[in-house]
């Protein structure tokens, strides 16, 4: 156990996590796994040890080293690692500083055969690693499945240990497979190299382990979030073709049993069913349209009109349901005109808004309905992040490539602001800023137009806010 200490320990802020990972299966590292303790090259290996590690300790990347710094580390490492892998037992620095020598060799390596050795071996240390430490079995297949994807692009193989990191380490996985996992599963479905039954299995696998860290919370939920929102983003793209009407049917058809007296949700049931690729004369279909049918009969229709006309947002949401956007637009509208709650004309106004947005691609008037909504109520943050759409949307439709990443710029600093004045909606916004993030302006293209970090630019594309220019 004490050696497990150490080894958590040895991962500064992952610690605690670490170590409820290790203690749960301590036993004796294999042959493999030789330390110095009982070495009669000890001394040598200790004084390696130290000699390399004076050049690397608090670097995060090797190959900021300078050429003679590195070559006589890594000369020291290979001295202390071939007589004690395992260093003294307790920790596994000779393990991951070596993968950090050998991603340092890759990355400056121009020969593609010798760069493949490197990352084979760096790879082959996460085995060895392993093979010493098995309590952190499904922590380290994560952490090579990510490397194998990133050093190496798409292969199998990475999707083959992502796969057995998920299986290893469970709930306990590291959020880091879930962007690697949903860009292999999307890429090999879209190139037809994986059925998609196994998509299913694994993407199912995935977003129950990031559900259940999600509802756990904790320090890594928003870590959570966004590796879950770019798992969906590959996956959810081939939607259509990937999840049949049988898998719609099982997810959906326990609600139809639980909801036989709810006509909304019979009717969001029918319609998604049909939606995914169910024929009209399916046998589900049908028992739920025989229900709804049944209910619907209940019901007067006078009454059914009075209630409409009574009650506006009711009329309205019915009209959203079948599509006439418009007539629903005009009926918030009355509930905004008839009513004397700024809340209820908040809620009137940003539904007007994501109808504008969504449907009708009104974006100057689903701005302008947004902000209503802030006015009446300014800690609500969904009208505020409605806006951070509406400009990412307007970007997307400028000519100019700069404006757009300018653009960029403003949807999240609307974002960020929604988040400050209403922490309810910090999921949706992180997972907004993680998506977007890689299209901020790029430093180059800045800096050819004569713009530097901290420049106040006011963005075009129908946008007219200032932002501060970063990258």
């Amino acid at each position: 156990m004490q050696n497990l200490i150490s080894y958590a320990k040895s991962f500064g802020g992952r610690a605690v996590a670490l170590l409820l990972v290790l203690s749960t299966c301590v036993g004796t590292m294999n042959a493999q796994c030789t330390n110095w303790k009982d070495s009669s090259e000890k001394e040598k290996a200790e004084n390696a040890h130290v000699a390399y590690r004076n050049f690397v300790k608090g670097a995060d990347d090797f190959s900021t080293l300078s050429e003679d710094e590195f070559s006589s580390a890594f000369e020291n490492w290979k001295i202390a690692y071939g007589i004690a892998p395992a260093a003294d037992g307790g920790r596994p620095f000779h393990y991951t500083d070596g993968r950090e020598f050998y991603r340092a060799l890759a990355a400056k390596e121009t020969d593609e055969a010798k760069k493949k050795a490197h990352l084979t071996r760096l790879f082959e240390l996460y085995d060895e690693e392993k093979a010493c430490y098995p309590g952190a079995k499904g922590y380290l297949t994560n952490r090579k499945g990510y490397d194998m994807f990133y050093l190496q692009g798409y292969s199998q193989e990475a999707l083959d240990v992502l796969e057995d990191g998920m299986t290893e380490g469970g709930n306990d996985s590291e959020y880091i497979f879930l962007a690697p996992l949903g860009q292999l599963l999307g890429y090999f479905f879209k190139t037809e190299q994986i059925e998609k039954d196994r998509v299913r299995k694994l993407y199912d696998q995935a977003g129950k382990i990031a559900d259940f860290n999600i509802e756990k919370g904790g320090d890594y939920v928003t870590y959570w979030e966004a590796g879950k929102a770019n798992l969906d983003a590959s996956v959810l793209e081939y939607a259509d073709q990937i999840f049949d009407c049988d898998y719609f049917k099982a997810d959906l058809m326990p609600g139809f049993e639980e909801n036989k007296e709810n006509l909304e949700v019979m009717r969001y049931i029918m319609n998604k069913l049909k939606e995914q690729g169910c024929p009209e004369n399916d046998a589900d279909i049908a028992r739920v349209k025989a229900q709804y049918d049944a209910i619907y009969a209940t019901k007067s229709a006078e009454q059914e009109a009075t209630r409409r006309q009574n009650n506006p947002l009711y009329d309205a949401s019915l009209m959203v349901d079948d599509g006439d956007y418009t007539g629903a637009i005009k009926r918030y509208q009355d509930a905004i005109d008839g009513g004397d709650d700024d809340e209820k004309k908040a809620q009137a106004y940003y539904q007007i808004a994501a109808l504008q947005l969504g449907k009708l691609k009104q974006y100057g008037a689903a701005r302008q309905n947004a902000n209503k909504a802030s006015s009446l109520n300014p800690g609500w943050g969904k009208p505020v992040m409605m806006v951070g759409d509406i400009y990412a949307r307007l970007g997307s439709s400028c000519g100019d490539s700069y404006q757009q990443r300018l653009a960029v710029l403003a949807a999240i600093d609307k974002y960020n602001y929604a988040k400050r004045i209403d922490g309810s909606v910090a999921g949706d916004v992180n997972r907004r800023i993680a998506n977007y993030r890689g299209s901020m302006p790029i430093k180059s293209e800045a800096f050819q137009r004569g713009d530097e970090a901290g420049k106040r630019i006011k963005v075009g594309c129908g946008i007219g806010e200032t932002v501060t220019l970063r990258f």
